[in-house]
């Protein structure tokens, strides 16, 4: 299990099968065996030192280490809970993020310490999302959750390519139609789905943040068909490409596909 930060960048965060938005301060606890990413989109050579802060730690360990610190027993129904993984907001997000600051700069008694205290501020807190969806019942061991993680990867960073399932097939070792039941399994959506909600998510970001015409967002988020990608991106926001962009002028942030905060406003 991990709790993990990210100080100052964007992208779209992957988890079982929840795809949506993190901004900058965004903290979530990740179960065990919940396949994630976080997805930042850069440039060829851009990097970003320093993206993330991450704490893991072993469940079991803490359960185990509840036999002679009964108070360890309490965190049971939350990290039963963070097994799906929680998105942290409001005042339980700042001050989480207070208290893993405070340990990068911390060592021995005084971290465990601290440690513990994030552990209880997250178990008694209401303010979270829950990420993956009660029916996501992904079945994964290590190498499988290893090779979804890998294909996660490949399709965010090949958005612009043509991505076909034979070939994502090919490169986990698995037929095209054990990966097709694999893919679905443990992601929660079928394979176009999942590059669906990837591309529009992707064309979302270039109709706000840039002013390259429609077409080349088309084009640039791996459709070679502008009359499709609009269809694909209306049935997604309930906005066309154009109206999208007209309305995002007006905000700071754009707003997330339909289908995905009506997954959200479920969880």
């Amino acid at each position: 299990m991990e709790i993990h930060y990210i100080p100052s960048a964007s992208g779209v965060l992957l988890a079982g099968d929840h795809v949506g938005a993190f901004t900058p301060g965004h903290i979530s606890v990740i179960g065990s065996n919940l396949p994630h990413d976080w997805v930042t989109p850069l440039g060829p050579d851009e990097r970003i030192p320093g993206r993330d802060i991450v704490i893991q730690f072993l469940p079991a360990k803490l359960e185990q280490a509840s036999a002679f610190l009964p108070e360890l027993a309490e965190l049971h129904d939350f990290l039963i809970r963070a097994q799906r993984g929680l998105s942290i907001k409001g005042c339980a997000r700042e001050q989480a993020e207070a208290l893993i600051l405070d340990m990068e700069f911390q060592t021995g008694s005084m971290r465990l310490a601290t440690f513990l205290s994030l552990l209880s501020l997250l178990r008694d807190t209401d303010e979270f999302d829950t990420l993956s969806s009660e029916a996501y019942l992904p079945d994964l061991s290590y190498g499988s959750l290893e090779a979804l993680q890998q294909v996660f990867a490949h399709l965010f960073a090949n958005l612009s390519e043509d991505i076909r399932l034979p070939d994502m097939a090919r490169m986990v070792g698995m037929s095209d139609s054990a990966f097709s039941r694999f893919f679905k399994k443990n992601s929660g959506h079928s394979f176009t789905d999942h590059v669906n909600k990837l591309r529009i998510w992707k064309a979302g970001q270039l109709l706000t943040d840039t002013s390259l015409p429609i077409t080349d967002i088309c084009f640039e988020v791996g459709y070679r068909n502008l009359s499709n990608f609009n269809r694909v991106f209306l049935r997604h926001h309930n906005l066309t490409p154009s109206q999208y962009r007209k309305l995002s002028t007006n905000r700071r942030t754009f707003p997330l596909p339909q289908t995905l905060t009506d997954d959200m406003r479920g969880r």
